[in-house]
């Protein structure tokens, strides 16, 4: 059926390229994230431009859940154990920062912004919370206006073990929101970047000469630099919206990765989950219904969809210098199902290191952090059995093999996350080419 967001609205068109261009900032990739990069260097006066294989916002964008909020499940908990209270705190910062950022640009732009508590929730383990809840303490997200509260009551028709509420977050709708703010940027639609050398990006087209260059492409389009295809793997899931299901006031998403997430949007109610490794079984939607019918046997399904969604080691996005051997080139992705806010909070870290300013959370986002933890074992061994698989169709990316998805009817690559469709053509990237 398709995304809520994309059915309620027409997308402003733009040119492609035509011919070749120089400047001094390219961006590409024109999602969430390469959009708010243009909107902040024009501001700033920055001579740039933008381009986009196919339409603004047409990718992950357009089937995100559209939560803007500092709240991402356990993470304070967790960052408090393995990179202490400051980097916590560092961490809240940005992400609030980013939220408070979204409140001043949506003033005037009708965009359904909407302020709201973010819950967290866990069905069997309040143990947990109480951690989270210590570090939120800790890192005093108090003084800096962002008031939390512990409960066992909630909205949700099923009990849970409690949860804690984040105030001041919102919820949007991201299309109506970038429609207007991509209004008189410089930005080129249906310009494929099909190779990427030393300031140079070659176009069907043209070639574009750049001094620098941010690369917002969900997941990162150079294979020869930054290790991304070991940093990173992606997850697959599925939203469904309903109609005559009870709405809810705040926004909720289960602790555990295999849990469920709640938001309402007009008379409809959003309900995610069913995921599962790209390429690998899952839920998917029938997860979904079942819980549907169970708990809401009067509802009526209206719009399904699913995104997809690039994870990194530690959980925590990749934003800034791509590699130390790319030192002009920057990038952000690894934004770890929280691609709203942590677009915002990529944008303004990287507005800043284009125009060489000091920027106090880029350090806990750069890229060029330490990669040993145990998911990179993990990532490691899919890539490995991936390549050592047999397949009658192989991922151009790098060479893993492709497994069948019936549920979509796509074929899908448990190494990096590529998907085609039944003849071969490319629907997620790192692949950058259709299969032969």
């Amino acid at each position: 059926m398709g995304s809520i967001w994309k059915s309620q609205i027409e997308m402003p068109e733009f040119q492609s390229v035509e011919g070749n261009k120089k400047t001094d900032v390219l961006i590409i990739g024109g999602g969430m994230a390469g959009i708010l990069c243009a909107y902040f260097l024009q501001k700033a006066g920055v001579d740039y431009m933008l381009v986009e294989k196919d339409r603004i916002c047409a990718g992950v964008t357009k089937n995100t859940t559209a939560k803007i909020t500092a709240q991402h499940r356990l993470i304070y908990r967790k960052l408090m154990k393995k990179a202490g209270e400051e980097k916590a705190r560092l961490y809240f910062e940005a992400n609030q920062d980013a939220v408070n950022t979204y409140f001043e640009l949506c003033k005037g732009i009708q965009c359904d912004l909407e302020r709201k508590t973010a819950f967290v929730y866990s069905v069997d383990d309040r143990k947990k919370l109480e951690e989270e809840a210590d570090a939120l303490s800790r890192i005093g997200v108090n003084k800096i206006g962002v008031n939390t509260r512990f409960t066992e009551k909630t909205e949700l028709p099923f009990q849970i073990a409690g949860a804690i509420g984040l105030e001041n977050q919102a919820q949007f709708h991201p299309l109506k929101f970038v429609s207007e703010i991509a209004k008189g940027l410089r930005i080129y639609e249906n310009t494929f970047v099909k190779e990427f050398a030393e300031q140079k990006a070659v176009t069907e087209k043209g070639d574009i000469i750049f001094q620098k260059a941010i690369i917002t492409t969900h997941f990162p389009i150079d294979n020869k630099h930054g290790m991304y295809f070991l940093k990173m793997y992606q997850d697959r899931s599925y939203v469904i919206a309903l109609e005559y299901a009870k709405q809810m006031k705040g926004m909720y998403i289960d602790e555990a990765k295999t849990g469920k997430s709640f938001r309402s949007y007009r008379d409809l109610l959003l309900v995610g989950g069913g995921s599962h490794r790209t390429g690998k079984d899952g839920g998917k939607w029938d997860e979904l219904r079942e819980f549907a019918r169970n708990y809401y046997p009067d509802a009526k399904e209206r719009f399904s969809w699913a995104t997809q969604d690039c994870m990194t080691l530690d959980e925590i996005p990749y934003i800034g210098t791509y590699s130390k051997r790319l030192g002009y080139c920057y990038v952000a992705t690894g934004f770890n199902k929280w691609g709203m806010t942590s677009s915002m909070a990529a944008a303004k870290v990287l507005t800043d290191l284009v125009l060489e300013k000091e920027n106090m959370y880029a350090e806990i986002f750069s890229p060029s952090r330490s990669i040993w933890t145990p998911q990179l074992a993990v990532n490691s061994f899919e890539a490995a059995k991936g390549l050592v698989t047999l397949s009658p169709k192989r991922c151009p990316h790098m060479g893993c093999a492709l497994k069948w998805n019936p549920t979509e009817r796509t074929w899908d690559c448990p190494c990096h996350g590529s998907r085609f469709d039944e003849e071969g053509k490319v629907k997620d990237n790192p692949a950058n080419g259709n299969l032969e």
